[in-house]
């Protein structure tokens, strides 16, 4: 190690990893490091982190012990990860509500947790340091997208157990933003809030950047100062980035985090050049797995993301399986002048992919096809219905004339290979929803 990579290391680790505290900044040395420099970051980062949850954590001791490494010693280098035990939601709902973690819970200054609508909740707990991590991640995103202090930013996920709200917000506080924190709902005063306080940043979920868009016409408002947006908790197409983009005149942003690596835009973001995902890789190790045979896949190749956080006090994760459906897009400079590693934008989830007739797809490639036909509208039902063990996929959307069913069943059948029944409604026909949007359906 250098002698000014081992700096960097040092001012880089959190004090729980380092002799000597230095609160994180937003910091373009970060991220225009060398992919060596930020190997040799890695390589440590994860020494320090296996370390700690040996030391701090019964759970993580017992899962290593089972997998024959009885102590940090054991794991000597980065090139070792792979032999490294994997975790996934599970470990997190069997040790419900804070088995995993590595600290007293005086230590906590905040939680936030996952909905638990498919089984019991994911917490997270978060230490001032976490806290701090989670406010600089966040903050490169928005100075990524352009945003500069005091300009305005108008927050609509829910300030609630979701980390959406709360972790736009630490973000926008550390990137000396001017926050409105509208919260979810309301749409019609959403608008009068972007319109009255000259929002420039909107962040939230892109199905609600739509429903934005249509209570925009309603009211018969434009709003001109609208030049961001900010989405992240739901994949979507390129074909819908595009629409919206060209409806609300901003230039949008897919972000990239979850509950498990400390919330929203923890991992990255896209950037303006459009070529993939910037992963903060001095903050996480990002790997990419076949989901059967858990071997890791060359660049290029779609697989699960599996994510080791390396500056995270509370409950940081080793080996963590996401579910997230991507592929590396690149190791090279980015035009933007950042280095670390880009993905693609997240295919779907490993239990998403839908069956009909042979045919294997995500829903998110419904999404694009539908959007490629000029007069198809951005809301739409994918039906899942399992009639005497054969399976049989309906669509819904919302179309303006003269477009048919069977124009879209034929570009559908064109594009995917399979012809799924198609109903058609008239524009305000499907059911609207404020928060994220629910579009695959199972009977």
């Amino acid at each position: 190690m250098s002698q000014s990579t081992n700096e960097f290391c040092e001012k880089h680790f959190p004090a729980f990893m380092v002799a000597a505290h230095v609160h994180l900044n937003i910091s373009s040395e970060a991220e225009t490091l060398s992919q060596d420099a930020l190997r040799t970051l890695q390589n440590q980062g994860l020494l320090n982190t296996v370390r700690w949850v040996l030391n701090r954590s019964e759970y993580y001791r017992k899962l290593y012990a089972d997998a024959g490494i009885k102590s940090a010693d054991d794991v000597r280098s980065i090139d070792q990860l792979s032999e490294l035990p994997m975790i996934s939601k599970e470990d997190f709902r069997k040790t419900y509500p804070l088995g995993m973690s590595c600290v007293d819970r005086r230590e906590f200054r905040e939680m936030h947790m996952s909905s638990g609508s498919t089984g019991t909740p994911i917490v997270m707990p978060y230490t001032a340091e976490d806290l701090d991590q989670w406010a600089e991640c966040m903050a490169r995103c928005y100075v990524m997208a352009g945003c500069k202090s005091g300009d305005t930013v108008q927050i609509t996920p829910s300030f609630g157990l979701f980390n959406g709200g709360f972790g736009m917000y630490h973000g926008a506080r550390k990137a000396n933003l001017f926050v409105v924190p509208a919260g979810s709902g309301n749409t019609e005063q959403q608008v009068r809030l972007i319109r009255d306080f000259e929002t420039k940043v909107f962040t939230g979920i892109v199905s609600y950047a739509v429903r934005l868009l249509e209570v925009m016409k309603t009211m018969n408002v434009e709003l001109p100062s609208l030049k961001i947006g900010i989405f992240g908790a739901e994949s979507f197409s390129e074909n819908m980035r595009k629409r919206i983009d060209s409806e609300l005149g901003i230039t949008s942003y897919d972000i990239y985090g979850m509950t498990e690596t400390g919330g929203v835009g923890t991992l990255g973001m896209d950037c303006a050049a459009r070529k993939g995902i910037h992963v903060w890789e001095d903050h996480y190790i990002l790997e990419v797995i076949d989901p059967k045979t858990h071997k890791t896949l060359p660049d290029g190749e779609v697989g699960e993301l599996v994510v080791t956080s390396l500056t995270r006090k509370a409950l940081p994760v080793i080996r963590f399986r996401t579910g997230d459906l991507s592929k590396i897009v690149s190791r090279e400079q980015c035009d933007c002048g950042r280095t670390h590693v880009r993905i693609a934008s997240i295919a779907g989830r490993t239990d998403d992919m839908l069956i009909s007739k042979g045919v294997n797809f995500f829903p998110q490639q419904v999404e694009n096809t539908l959007l490629e036909i000029p007069g198809v509208l951005s809301h739409y039902q994918i039906i899942v219905e399992d009639i005497d063990g054969i399976r049989d996929i309906r669509v819904n959307v919302e179309v303006a004339e003269p477009v048919t069913g069977y124009m879209v069943e034929k570009h559908l059948k064109k594009r995917l290979n399979f012809s799924p029944k198609v109903v058609v409604f008239k524009p305000g026909g499907l059911p609207r929803q404020e928060g994220k949007n629910q579009r695959v359906f199972i009977k």
